[in-house]
């Protein structure tokens, strides 16, 4: 998830660089994304080797500890000869072009390898940290739109697959991706608001795209310009912001009415700032995570998995599937903002 959180900002970034600029943001966006990277060019220790976990699921999971508290197993995992991991590696490069190549190079080759790619993914169902595909056909139909490459064959499998997509998202489509009776697209029950800013992502960037080229979407049920496609991405966003049926802003600290129990254990935890006392591993459940009060440290910004496709929400931190926030929701929406302002 880290690697596609790095993706979806930097994507973001490129493609609204100038919106991010004019609400002075563009500085504070490049730093996160500088950031994220850093981080992965470290994890890169050798020519063959990359490393890719800390830490074990299951005993970090047993434990409710800050993390400057933590006593679990700190343990490393790496991919290399010995031990291949292709799919993790293949993200991880795919974070790095974005943050620091930023757009296709011009060399012909890399066009070359897409023409010569026998699988152009098929319509997807989502664009997700484990399914990537709708982004890299959205990138080739730019290609398309912007006539660098042709309007046929292979590379209009890749613009097809993309609109079919992004017309199910619109609800114009063959097989529309279910939305909530409030409005909300509603892909899974766990931390569903990942997938639904992620597919916004994409709707700005290719309305853009179409914009550019004075060109609009085809779907099934008619046509879509691109402004109403931005519509839409509004519309999603500002039932997230709170414009939804229980009147709650879905990002932390936005808004009159958050969830306020969110299932993160630094923000559910006193700062040590504030009591230095060690929380060890169970004591954290008994005193923290059970407690009926609110986190004591507000994660602004963040935003938890959401409503469940009839709308409802349970702000219980053990709620994990709805009250669970993550880095992949926050960056894809950056982009989404930067757009709409």
């Amino acid at each position: 998830m880290g690697a596609f959180t790095i993706t979806t900002l930097s994507w973001g970034v490129v493609e609204f660089r100038g919106q991010l600029a004019a609400s002075g943001e563009l500085q504070n966006a490049l730093n996160a994304v500088r950031w994220g990277t850093d981080y992965l060019l470290k994890a890169h220790t050798a020519a063959d080797e990359l490393y890719v976990e800390v830490g074990d699921g299951s005993s970090d999971h047993s434990c409710w500890q800050r993390p400057e508290d933590m006593t679990t197993p700190r343990t490393s995992y790496k991919i290399d000869a010995s031990h291949p991991g292709s799919d993790v590696a293949g993200e991880t490069a795919a974070a790095m072009a974005a943050a620091w190549l930023h757009r296709a190079t011009g060399d012909q080759s890399y066009l070359d390898f897409i023409a010569g790619f026998n699988n152009n993914g098929g319509v997807r169902s989502m664009f997700s940290w484990d399914d990537k595909f709708v982004g890299a056909q959205v990138l080739i139909s730019k290609l398309i739109l912007e006539k660098k490459v042709a309007n046929s064959g292979n590379w209009i499998q890749y613009k097809n697959n993309a609109e079919q997509f992004i017309c199910s998202v619109l609800q114009k489509g063959g097989n529309n991706v279910k939305i909530s009776p409030g409005g909300i697209l509603w892909f899974q029950p766990w931390n569903n608001l990942q997938y639904t800013t992620a597919a916004m992502l994409v709707l700005a960037a290719h309305a853009d795209h179409l914009s550019s080229a004075k060109s609009s979407l085809q779907c099934p049920s008619g046509g879509v310009s691109p402004n109403e496609i931005i519509a839409f991405v509004g519309r999603q966003v500002d039932y997230i912001l709170g414009n939804n049926p229980k009147k709650m802003s879905y990002m932390v600290g936005f808004g009159q009415k958050w969830p306020t129990k969110v299932h993160h254990r630094g923000s559910s935890i006193i700062s040590v700032r504030k009591d230095s006392t060690p929380v060890d591993c169970k004591g954290g459940f008994d005193k923290w995570f059970y407690s009926p009060n609110p986190n004591p440290n507000v994660i602004e910004g963040a935003i938890v998995g959401g409503p469940d496709a009839g709308d409802g929400y349970s702000d219980d931190r053990g709620n994990y599937q709805q009250a669970e926030p993550a880095t992949v929701t926050t960056a894809a929406i950056v982009g989404v903002l930067a757009r709409l302002t």
